[in-house]
């Protein structure tokens, strides 16, 4: 028989804390403070059949707390102390690099979790640990709670035109996945024209690319499962919304690329895995293949391969005018690459592996395509430009120094170009903050974009013979707007504004700057509820990331919102490793210099304890998959300066990530254990091998995802296990896996709800914050709602 709580039972607790709350108060109590009795006696209902009582534990300690005798709640939730310790299996794994032996005793949890029994019980068990501790936590349903109502508004993306209609994706606020609408004008009724929301109960199916023919009338759209990167496409017709027979499959990180007359698409794939190592193997011999439309995919043309660099991968595209198919081959996440182009005037579908011309045969610099003008191409370089600038390359003439400039570097740095409306929009980050200027065809500067403040824009896309374009802007107290662009009169009109449940004008956004170890000037945005007292007792969440080149810019996060709700200071570094700042700045966080990063994090954190705005008690870090690893690499090297760690998805082993999914790529900004100097640097700061037994590490929750494959959950669970292992003290050192869900991508917004409320529940705990949520009647309005 399963353990419950008997109807009876709850009847009698409901008058127990009746009797409680009058012995304490000697009064009788009131309407709204019986109501809140029986609703939590109501919702032990909810658990009559679970044998968790932790869960009813904490139920019990909530309605404590909120019907007068809070000491009985307190005296629960003031102890952080980890609960009794999981042992798990060690073996004897020993590797030798270079002479040196490095011990790896939990190697064992690497395996695919689908296909090892005990690596799923181990989860399991772990699960249920740290979930144990979270249900304990009183508040932990009100910060949910909170958290839905704020993520409960609607949310758009920015309209694009194909054919002759208007498409944007469109959130009514919990649904799962965003849905693809339709509008004959921007002024017309909203037609549903694609939803993922259909595709699973669950919302763990997701829409994860769309690309339309020139003329609309065909799109192609992926899906992708749990998370996973692998995505399989099928194609529609747009007029009639049905399906045709075309499916593509095992493709990752590209999109698809239609023939000017419709008649089919290129695309990238790898070899199919072999079973059951889908999310684990690593993924070689990228190959560009036309596919006809109406045709298997077994019939499908080889374009493109390169058998003598089974690391290289190809992102193929057609210029807009549909003269040109032109390949970018990569090899890692570096933005160098190799271009290659194919005159599709002479393209025959019936032969495979047409000749191809290199026009850039080495990885040496970025080239990213923007547009072209017949046989001139235009290119987004850091040739001789590590802040960036755009060129134009003439086929004809292709030699070097034949190439064209049209926007010179500047002291900011350029981020992205949209060749729109015979114009170049030119996107820059100044201070990590977006800017905007239009120039035309040949380079010219005409105008400054006026943006709303100091934030993040993103957007400015559309076709050669576009009159508009458009973009969205946001920033960290300024949910997301989007504006319509005149190319003609350079105004810009508010197309839509995100309603959010919260004061914008009770919240403040600054930019400092502080001195790293080695002297160098990084900025750092700190955002906050106005009226915040620099005494050294603010909760703080410092965040970061710090590598491959990606800028961390102001915008909207209703996480963060939350966090300022509560009290909180947010604060973000533009770290070494990102990209604000150009290549340069990105190279002085990579490789050799990758614990330059560490440093810039931790002293981000050690200024935010001299500045007054928070102490060691109450700082908490924070960050995902790159960032994990920040985490993971400065609670091991400085476990005294943080109050609480929160490292996701993260790269734990850095002696071999290599081997796994899509690792290889990342070589670019760690190196690679095959180096003799770069193991060296690497194993120096590896999360998983510099855990020191004995030591008193933060209080810490390890988040995952059992699909994730593009940092295999093995990279946390050997951290978590190590972590347990050599541990000392009371804190808390836990994991979360969320079960059908991998990276970010596509993550269904239960689901996310769900792990950002353990989160900031965690925190609350071991920083000991004291929140209110709300007063009077709102207070009364949210508990109306728990009825």
């Amino acid at each position: 028989m399963v353990l419950g709580i008997r109807p009876v039972y709850r009847i009698d607790l409901m008058h127990s804390l009746h009797l409680m709350a009058v012995h304490r108060r000697s009064r009788p109590l009131q309407r709204d403070e019986f109501l809140k009795i029986r609703f939590f006696a109501k919702g032990l209902s909810m658990f009559h059949a679970t044998s968790d009582l932790t869960v009813v534990f904490g139920i019990v300690m909530y309605a404590a707390s909120m019907v007068g005798f809070e000491h009985l709640a307190s005296d629960a939730s003031r102890s952080n102390k980890q609960p009794a310790p999981l042992e798990t299996r060690r073996v004897n794994q020993i590797d030798n690099y270079h002479g040196i032996d490095v011990a790896d005793p939990y190697r064992w949890l690497e395996d695919d979790i689908r296909e090892s029994k005990e690596v799923a019980d181990w989860v399991a068990a772990q699960n249920e640990q740290t979930f144990a501790f979270l249900n304990a936590i009183p508040q932990r349903e009100l910060v949910r709670r909170r958290l839905t109502e704020l993520w409960n508004y609607e949310r758009y993306g920015a309209p694009f035109r194909r054919g002759d209609d208007y498409y944007f994706y469109k959130n009514d606020g919990l649904q799962n996945q965003s849905v693809l609408y339709r509008q004959k004008s921007l002024d017309a009724e909203l037609e549903l024209f694609l939803d993922p929301n259909d595709w699973s109960k669950d919302g763990t199916v997701a829409l994860s690319g769309i690309s339309f023919s020139d003329d609309g009338q065909f799109m192609a759209y992926s899906r992708s499962k749990a998370g996973s990167d692998w995505r399989t496409w099928r194609v529609m017709n747009v007029e009639t919304s049905t399906d045709l027979k075309d499916e593509i499959h095992w493709t990752k990180f590209g999109s698809v690329s239609w023939m000017k007359d419709g008649s089919g698409f290129f695309y990238g794939r790898f070899e199919e895995p072999k079973e059951g190592e889908e999310f684990q193997d690593v993924n070689l011999n990228h190959r560009v293949y036309f596919h006809k439309l109406g045709s298997p995919q077994s019939e499908d043309q080889l374009i493109y391969a390169r058998p003598d660099h089974p690391t290289w991968g190809f992102d193929p595209k057609v210029t807009e005018d549909g003269r040109y198919l032109v390949i970018s081959t990569w090899k890692g996440t570096d933005d160098k690459y190799r271009i290659s182009y194919l005159d599709l005037k002479t393209f025959d579908d019936k032969t495979s592996d047409p000749p191809l011309i290199d026009l850039i045969d080495n990885f040496d610099n970025e080239y990213t395509l923007v547009g072209n003008e017949g046989a001139k191409l235009f290119f987004l370089t850091d040739v001789n430009a590590p802040r960036k600038r755009l060129i134009a390359i003439d086929l004809e003439k292709p030699e070097q120094p034949n190439w064209q400039e049209l926007i010179p570097q500047r002291v900011h740095v350029l981020t992205g170009v949209s060749d729109v409306g015979g114009l170049f929009i030119a996107k820059y980050l100044k201070d990590a903050s977006t800017e905007v200027r239009v120039h035309d065809r040949d380079g010219k500067f005409l105008r400054e974009v006026s943006l709303p403040g100091i934030g993040s824009a993103s957007g400015f896309g559309g076709r050669e013979d576009a009159v508009e374009t458009f973009y969205t802007f946001s920033s960290f107290a300024t949910p997301s707007r989007i504006f319509r662009y005149d190319l003609k009169t350079g105004e810009s009109r508010l197309l839509r504004e995100a309603q959010v449940d919260f004061d914008p004008d009770a919240f403040e956004v600054e930019q400092v700057f502080y001195t790293s170890k080695d002297g160098t000037r990084v900025p750092m945005f700190l955002a906050y509820k106005k009226g915040l007292q620099r005494d050294g007792n603010t909760p703080t969440l410092l965040y970061g990331y710090g590598g491959f080149s990606v800028s961390l810019t102001p915008g909207f996060s209703v996480s963060r919102l939350m966090w300022m709700e509560m009290g909180g200071l947010f604060a973000m570094p533009n770290l070494r490793g990102g990209g604000e700042y150009g290549e340069e700045w990105h190279r002085a966080g990579t490789r050799l210099n990758k614990q330059n990063v560490f440093d810039d994090f931790i002293a981000a954190a050690e200024w935010l304890i001299e500045s007054k705005y928070t102490r060691t008690e109450k700082l908490a870090i924070q960050g995902g998959s790159n960032g994990g690893l920040l985490v993971g690499a400065c609670m091991t090297q400085r476990p005294d300066l943080f109050g609480a760690c929160l490292p996701a998805v993260g790269v734990m082993d850095m002696l071999r990530f290599h081997k796994f999914t899509a690792g290889r790529y990342w070589v670019d900004d760690y190196g690679s254990a095959e180096n003799p100097e770069e193991f060296q640097a690497l194993l120096a700061y590896s999360p998983y091998h510099n855990l020191k037994s004995g030591v008193s590490y933060p209080p810490t929750l390890v988040t995952t995802a059992d699909t994730d494959d593009r940092v295999v959950p093995g990279h946390s669970f050997k951290f978590a296990a190590r972590l347990q292992e050599v541990h000392k003290g009371n804190n808390p050192v836990l994991i979360r896996v969320e079960t059908k869900a991998g990276h970010g991508a596509g993550k269904p917004t239960g689901k996310l709800i769900a792990t950002v409320a353990d989160q900031w529940a965690f925190l609350m705990k071991v920083l000991d914050m004291h929140v209110t949520f709300g007063s009077g009647e709102e207070t009364q309005r949210q508990q109306g709602t728990q009825q």
